[in-house]
């Protein structure tokens, strides 16, 4: 994933910059940038590493270096950005959050011949904000040029530009993730996570709808191009990777959450598979709204049976050795014993992806003494892994715990019944459940159904993404 912040204001706006970049942290993990722009030394730019550095004490050096009333910064799980660009349009910077699936398709046919090149990144890969930029220069003026990258990627692309006359956003073109307005009494800010700017005395003040392009001032937001009729926002904003305190499109994600968990427990209550456990947990972080909402629907003590111990490790997928990931992903798990010996548990997660670090927390848990485990999925069954963000992305579908588990189940003739599997009412959906739970020590386990899922979200079900669950685009 990825996440941006910039500010344009009639004072220097560094430091909100730099807050409001380090408050996205959650949202990537490999590289960060700031630029800025100031009318006496214009452009200014740094990128750096934070996979083993938080983005603030990277940064915290370079904040004396910077001046400007106008920037951008970036987390990033994918390239180093934000990049400046020198063109026919004159000098910005520029930050993309997105995928391009025909990255390569789009630099054979567009610049493959003479005077065309793009630099190459270490994996030999180009940078897609690179790409993206050439994209743009394709055209006549900016507006033009955004317009014409959102039409010819294939994924999803948001866009940051600093000019020197502010900055213009452009949402990705069916608004797959949020572009935010924030204004106080110097200027505006734009960002993805609302929380992020409220922290900094801004108040909400515009939200851009799918596709379209604005430009931010300190006097305010100007339409440079009005939204698209289509939305598809992704769902896991809410269940997943959404920040507890953050809104979008006027829903607050951890009451979403809490929703959502109730949901399941009433859905399992009504069906007579509420399991008799001593205390419901949630998988933290994200995890533990949803098993707050199930214990308050089910009347069941909520517990933390263990607690993940994060100073020095924020986020278990950060460090690049998958063996390496996994055992901080042990070491960071430190039981309760008085909450776990002879106790039955269950456990609501986020989500279930490949589960690998999941049939761990399970054998901690018995090594612990837990008397019985039980576990819930706080979304449907992932069946597809997402194009169109960097998330639950795989080298292939059969890395997925359910994939995978269907064809043992039936092989390629299984793949040919992914709805049925996903309704843990059929036939086949309760087979792959018992299978799941075979496999990894579960007592019972349970998903929840898109149609709950949808209405904890509370979005009419056409505007929202569920590509993940049920491959609709």
């Amino acid at each position: 994933m990825g996440g941006f912040f910039g500010a344009v204001s009639r004072k220097n706006c560094i430091l909100d910059v730099f807050f409001g970049v380090d408050y996205h942290s959650h949202l990537g993990t490999r590289r960060g940038g700031m630029a800025f722009y100031d009318r006496e030394l214009g452009f200014q730019r740094q990128i750096h590493s934070i996979e083993n550095t938080p983005f603030r004490t990277k940064f915290e050096g370079d904040l004396p270096k910077f001046s400007g009333n106008a920037g951008i910064g970036c987390i990033s799980d994918t390239d180093p950005q934000p990049l400046l660009v020198r063109s026919h349009l004159g000098m910005f910077a520029i930050s993309t959050v997105g995928i391009i699936n025909n990255a390569e398709q789009l630099v054979q046919a567009t610049f493959s011949g003479p005077g065309h090149q793009f630099m190459a990144m270490s994996s030999g890969k180009v940078n897609t904000t690179e790409l993206t930029a050439a994209l743009i220069n394709q055209k006549d003026n900016l507006i033009d040029g955004i317009r014409h990258a959102q039409a010819v990627i294939d994924g999803s692309c948001t866009i940051l530009l600093l000019t020197k006359d502010g900055i213009i956003a452009a949402r990705d073109r069916v608004g797959r993730l949020p572009v935010l307005v924030g204004r106080n009494q110097d200027g505006c800010c734009v960002s993805f996570e609302s929380f992020a700017y409220h922290k900094l005395g801004y108040q909400d003040s515009y939200e851009l709808g799918p596709g379209e392009i604005v430009k931010i001032t300190p006097d305010g937001v100007e339409q440079l191009s009005p939204p698209g009729e289509k939305m598809k926002i992704c769902a896991f904003l809410w269940t997943y990777y959404g920040y507890p305190n953050s809104n979008y499109e006027g829903i607050n994600v951890e009451v979403m959450r809490y929703r959502n968990g109730e949901s399941m427990a009433q859905a399992e209550a009504e069906n007579g598979t509420l399991p008799d456990v001593d205390y419901v947990a949630g998988v933290p972080d994200s995890g533990v709204p949803h098993a707050i909402g199930y214990a308050n629907r089910s009347r069941k003590p909520f517990a933390r049976p263990f607690v993940k111990y994060t100073p020095t490790w924020p986020r278990s997928f950060m460090p690049a050795n998958q063996e390496v990931r996994n055992q901080v992903a042990k070491m960071k798990q430190v039981p309760v014993p008085e909450l776990i010996q002879g106790k039955k548990l269950l456990f609501v997660d986020d989500s279930i992806v490949r589960g690998t670090q999941l049939r761990e927390t399970v054998e901690f848990l018995y090594e612990s003494g837990a008397r019985e485990v039980h576990m819930r999925s706080a979304c449907p069954p992932i069946m597809y892994g997402c194009k169109f963000l960097n998330f639950s992305r795989s080298s292939s579908v059969m890395e997925l715990l359910s994939r995978k588990t269907i064809q043992k189940l039936e092989g390629d003739e299984g793949q040919n019944h992914l709805d049925e599997y996903a309704d843990g009412s059929t036939q086949r959906g309760k087979c792959m459940l018992r299978a799941i739970c075979d496999e990894m020590g579960f007592d019972s386990l349970g998903y929840q159904s898109l149609d709950g899922l949808l209405e904890a979200i509370g979005l009419d079900r056409d505007k929202v993404c569920t590509y993940c669950w049920n491959g609709k685009e």
